[in-house]
């Protein structure tokens, strides 16, 4: 059904057809892939079919859910070189719709809520998660029901609002959210599309894998610098490159791939430098990157694993760092870039000093999003000369 192999547990491995909307691994909360018949596919899908596709991430239906997409035009976002270092490109994803990266995996994950013919979808955010889901959700004539901590920024709110979502504002952190939406959707007869709670926001997001690889001629970089919440991105990319291995795109040469984190919430730099397999909660979390305020990701497990097997690692940026490199980017480049997109340069700086990436290396350094979502954070700095009160808000956490 919808042209999918089957669905794969993460965990223990097993397999679930794909005829009715999956959640997480009923066994062990495993967190679920969608898998396709990739040797079937690639005697008709190859590079050379994709000449004459429209340049947004549909361009890849042949490895996405063969349902009839909801779409905004999002995906191919630039791959821009950047005129400070010869061999870096910086991925801008402020430019896709609802200004980040969030559109693409909400528009596969609301394209298969319409599919299975759901009606109501309910997410715990506080930031671009919430946005895409809201759009995309009013796109398709579908309700989007989001629980947001009542300081949430404004541009946030607004946004959700105006696509006429159903906007919850809760007195509390974004656990608390999180727990609302989970004690209600069984009565509300909402779907959860929070992080990693379905298997469709992955195949979404993979597609910056793939574009990745076709954007450099389909050869990989020598790194991917990501920031990283709750890590679907990362975790889409990987899969896309074992997907385009198995098709005979590329061969088994891998990026390295860098984690980057805010130094007020970095539980997977802990747990990397800690050689822990799994990350610990991370208490009073702190930082004006919103998106990067996610105490435990669902997938950490897995964002780990994509660590290791990458000769990667994960590293924190400061708030003070990362503001000079949001600002450093906007002259220098003239990208407008979210904070937790800055931060991926202040990891390329570092990495560079300590001598892990040469000056011949491609690396690729994701901005995940546009400054423009965070004005009110900008105009407060300006203004105080310091970062503002930290929000209590920020990524999804769990499981609940």
């Amino acid at each position: 059904m919808f042209d999918i192999a089957h669905i794969e547990c993460t965990k223990c491995g097993a397999h679930f057809n794909a005829d009715q909307p999956r959640t997480v691994c009923p066994t062990d909360g495993g967190v679920l892939y969608v898998r396709y018949d990739l040797a079937r596919l690639k005697h008709n899908f190859n590079p050379a079919s994709l000449a004459t596709r429209p340049a947004i991430m549909w361009r890849y239906a042949d490895v996405l859910p063969d349902a009839p997409p909801v779409t905004l035009g999002e995906g191919f976002t630039p791959m821009l070189p950047s005129r400070e270092f010869p061999n870096v490109f910086i991925k801008d994803e402020g430019l896709n719709p609802t200004a980040s990266f969030k559109a693409r995996g909400m528009s596969v994950a609301v394209t298969m809520a319409k599919a299975y013919g759901l009606k109501k979808l309910a997410a715990p955010s506080a930031g671009n998660a919430a946005g895409a889901l809201a759009a995309y959700a009013a796109a398709a004539g579908l309700e989007a029901h989001i629980f947001m901590p009542k300081d949430v920024p404004l541009a946030n709110r607004v946004e959700c609002e105006s696509y006429g979502a159903q906007v919850m504002l809760v007195d509390g952190l974004i656990s608390d959210c999180a727990r609302m939406v989970a004690e209600r959707k069984e009565r509300e007869g909402w779907f959860d599309v929070s992080t990693l709670k379905e298997p469709f926001r992955v195949e979404g997001k993979k597609t910056m894998g793939y574009e990745v690889a076709e954007q450099l001629d389909w050869r990989l970089p020598q790194g991917i610098i990501y920031p990283t919440g709750g890590g679907i991105g990362l975790l889409g990319m990987w899969k896309a490159f074992d997907e385009m291995e198995a098709l005979g795109w590329i061969g088994p040469e891998r990026p390295r791939m860098i984690v980057v984190q805010s130094a007020g919430c970095a539980p997977i730099v802990k747990a990397w430098d800690e050689h822990k397999p799994t990350a610990d909660f991370w208490p009073d979390a702190a930082t004006l990157a919103s998106g990067l305020r996610v105490p435990k990701a669902y997938g950490d497990y897995l964002i780990l694993e994509i660590l290791k097997k990458s000769s990667g690692l994960a590293l924190a940026a400061t708030d003070a760092e990362i503001m000079d490199a949001f600002r450093h980017w906007a002259r220098m480049e003239g990208i407008f870039a979210a904070p937790e997109g800055a931060a991926s340069l202040v990891a390329y700086h570092k990495l560079r000093a300590r001598g892990f990436f040469s000056a011949e290396d491609k690396v690729v350094l994701f901005n995940t999003g546009s400054g423009l979502k965070y004005l009110d954070v900008i105009e407060s700095l300006k203004k105080s000369g310091r970062p503002p009160a930290s929000r209590q808000i920020g990524g999804i956490i769990g499981p609940y």
